[in-house]
């Protein structure tokens, strides 16, 4: 007759995996091995650890991949979920078996090491030591058993990596915005002036819907409000149009689809997609991002003249202020101010930016096919 097998073991494909009650406490979790003996060992292993916190209060063991797991299924509703997901599936290979108290930049060593061999930036390997750094926080402060203690009993430093390869801002000049959009396709043009004329993410723009308009009547016009949960800062979003944005918006109206932008009357994910990435590259500006039609705009409203307050509400940064109550003579104010970036080219805030080592000035700009009517751009 073969071995007995011992309750709580299951195998699917050829991992054994534990689900067994123990001492009160269902642990469900991959035994990391398809070695029947291995899996055993470690299922008497966990047994020890409950029956030791039962009867004397120690801490039991947890392993990374048990907290990545806790972390994963609380923080199912964050926006960033899935890139934080992406990023556990990159370190659990290094460290998932690891105990949460051995989880330390010590031995982060190995994975820090593949990544640098792989030519990852230090920028993206901090994203991951972020998300290391939060899961063994939660794990010392919040995440408490039924015996009253937290899963580990206080959190290593983690640090992370000096990132001098992080790139600065670059506003476009007007002469740049010109050659950039004249090459993107139609629709794309469209989002990248309502960015510069507003100061949206990438994300809010291809996102923007039209139940988010909000009619102003006594200034005969609109604004949208972004709702808190589709902003990074987590406030509701006030945009603002100026005339540029708000020729935008009428010109997508009444095309039937639910998002203000669209191609083929479906939602764009992003604006960083080929055509973007070509036309920047064919424009001589291969370091420029979607991110910064948004720098632009702020800087266009800092040379104008416009008060950091004011910039701080046109470009949806988060402020004391309650940004989305405001009177009508509060919004009058805001679309005058969003107005000075659209003065004709001789009038234009004039916006210089060091740019390696050279002083450039926006230059007037030329009539170019498809943009006649907008000067802005």
């Amino acid at each position: 007759m073969g071995r007995k097998q011992v309750p709580g073991l299951i195998k699917r494909g050829q991992t054994w995996h534990i689900d067994k009650r123990i001492y009160g406490r269902r642990i469900c979790q991959s035994a990391g091995t398809a070695c029947l003996e291995e899996a055993e060992r470690y299922l008497a292993k966990l047994t020890e650890d409950q029956r030791l916190q039962q009867h004397y209060g120690i801490r039991p063991s947890r392993s990374f991949e048990e907290a990545a797991a806790r972390f994963v299924i609380e923080h199912s509703h964050k926006r960033s979920i899935d890139s934080d997901v992406g990023r556990l599936k990159g370190i659990l290979p290094w460290i998932a078996k690891l105990p949460i108290d051995q989880v330390h930049m010590g031995t982060l060593q190995p994975w820090l090491g593949s990544r640098r061999r792989n030519g990852v930036s230090a920028g993206t390997i901090n994203h991951g030591l972020q998300v290391i750094r939060r899961i063994l926080n939660l794990a010392s402060s919040d995440w408490i058993d039924e015996n009253g203690l937290t899963w580990l009993h206080a959190a290593p430093t983690i640090r992370m990596l000096p990132n001098r390869d992080k790139r600065k801002p670059y506003p476009l000049d007007w002469e740049e915005q010109t050659k950039l959009f004249q090459l993107l396709p139609r629709h794309l043009a469209d989002m990248a002036l309502f960015a510069v004329n507003t100061g949206c993410r990438d994300s809010e723009i291809c996102g923007l819907r039209w139940d988010w308009e909000v009619k102003v009547a006594t200034l005969n016009t609109s604004v949208f409000l972004i709702p808190a949960d589709r902003v990074k800062n987590r406030e509701e979003r006030l945009v603002v149009l100026n005339r540029f944005a708000k020729s935008v918006v009428d010109e997508n109206r009444g095309k039937g689809s639910a998002h203000v932008f669209g191609w083929r009357g479906e939602p764009i994910k992003r604006m960083n997609n080929s055509a973007w990435r070509n036309a920047r590259d064919r424009a001589g500006l291969p370091h420029v991002r979607v991110h910064d039609l948004k720098h632009t705009f702020g800087r266009r409203l800092r040379a104008a003249g416009v008060s950091f307050e004011d910039r701080q509400d046109l470009l949806g940064h988060r402020s004391s202020r309650i940004t989305t109550h405001y009177s009508a003579v509060d919004l009058s104010r805001l679309i005058e101010a969003s107005n000075l970036v659209c003065l004709g080219t001789d009038r234009r805030p004039e916006l210089v930016v060091l740019k390696n080592n050279n002083a450039i000035t926006p230059a007037k700009l030329p009539q170019s096919r498809g943009f006649e009517r907008r000067s802005n751009c």
